[in-house]
C-alpha cells in the first residue's frame, strides 16, 4: 500500500511498503514539493508493484494539509498554445497528428470572454507577475497624476478622562 511521506523542508514522498525477507522494506514511488497533482498520482501508480489507491492517497494528503488539485495542469499542452500564439513555426505533419488526436477529445465551448485571456495561457509565472508588476507601475502613475482630494475635517470629540470626572463631581 502507497503512503506519504513529509521530508526535510517541503518536499514530500509517496511511498510503497512491501514485505521482503530481510524485513520489511519502503521504496520510493514519486517525489514532489507543492500540492498533489494527478500527474504525479500517475507517475506514482506506473512505478507502483502492489495496488494503487489514488483516492485514498488524496484524502490522506487533505488530512496532512498537503495541497491537491484535482485538474490536470496540462503543462504541454499550455506550451503548445503559447508557441502558436507567438506564430513559431511547427511542422506541418506534427500539426495534422495533432489535428487528428484531437478530434476525439471531448471539448467544452469556449466563453467569449476568453479570447483575450488566450494569450496568458503558456505564459510563465516569471512572465505574469512581471505583467502585474507593469501594470500596478501604471496605476501608481496615474494615481500620482490625479489632483489630491479636499476631504472634510474630522470633528474632534472632546477627551473624558475618569479624572476630570471625578473633580468635576
Amino acid at each position: 500500500m502507497a503512503y506519504l511521506l513529509k521530508r526535510s523542508g517541503e518536499r514530500i514522498e509517496i511511498r510503497e511498503s512491501r514485505s521482503t525477507p530481510r524485513g520489511p522494506r519502503s521504496r520510493q514511488l514519486a517525489r514532489f514539493v507543492g500540492a498533489l497533482t494527478p500527474e504525479i498520482l500517475a507517475r506514482a501508480a506506473a512505478a507502483a508493484s502492489r495496488p494503487f489507491d489514488a483516492a485514498a492517497l488524496t484524502r490522506r494528503a487533505r488530512v496532512l494539509g498537503i495541497p491537491v488539485e484535482t485538474r490536470a495542469r496540462e503543462s504541454e499542452a499550455r506550451a503548445l498554445l503559447a508557441r502558436l500564439r507567438r506564430d513559431d513555426p511547427i511542422d506541418p505533419v506534427i500539426a495534422g497528428l495533432l489535428v487528428t488526436a484531437l478530434g476525439g477529445v471531448a471539448a467544452a465551448p469556449l466563453p467569449e470572454s476568453l479570447g483575450e485571456v488566450g494569450e496568458w495561457v503558456g505564459a510563465s509565472p516569471a512572465a505574469r507577475g512581471a505583467a502585474l508588476h507593469d501594470l500596478l507601475e501604471a496605476f501608481g502613475r496615474i494615481a500620482e497624476s490625479r489632483p489630491t482630494r479636499r476631504t472634510r475635517q474630522r470633528e474632534i470629540f472632546p477627551h473624558f478622562s475618569s479624572a476630570e470626572t471625578a473633580a468635576a463631581s
